[in-house]
């Protein structure tokens, strides 16, 4: 039971921060310019994660929600609008 709680726990973080990573992305990007291709990357890994989660139980749900957070962050980084705003602190 223990388990499939945690996998539940984890299940609903990916969806969370799925979620919040599409809402951000289409509050700052242009008409036809959202990243479908990070979105796309995102869901997978959540995917990964939550088996990964389900099939081994000596993973720690703050291991498998931390390593989806850290991915979340990575791919964001990666975006235009993030890119942008990187390039105008440098220059």
């Amino acid at each position: 039971m223990k388990r499939i709680v945690q996998t539940l726990l984890t299940a609903a973080f990916v969806v969370f921060a799925t979620a919040s990573f599409s809402y951000a992305e289409f509050i700052t990007t242009d008409k036809g310019n959202f990243p479908y291709f990070h979105l796309g990357c995102l869901i997978v890994g959540g995917l990964i994660i939550v088996s990964l989660k389900h099939k081994y139980s000596k993973i720690y749900l703050s291991e498998a929600i931390g390593s989806f957070a850290l991915y979340t962050i990575l791919v964001a980084i990666f975006t235009a609008p993030v890119i942008d705003t990187l390039k105008s602190f440098v220059s």
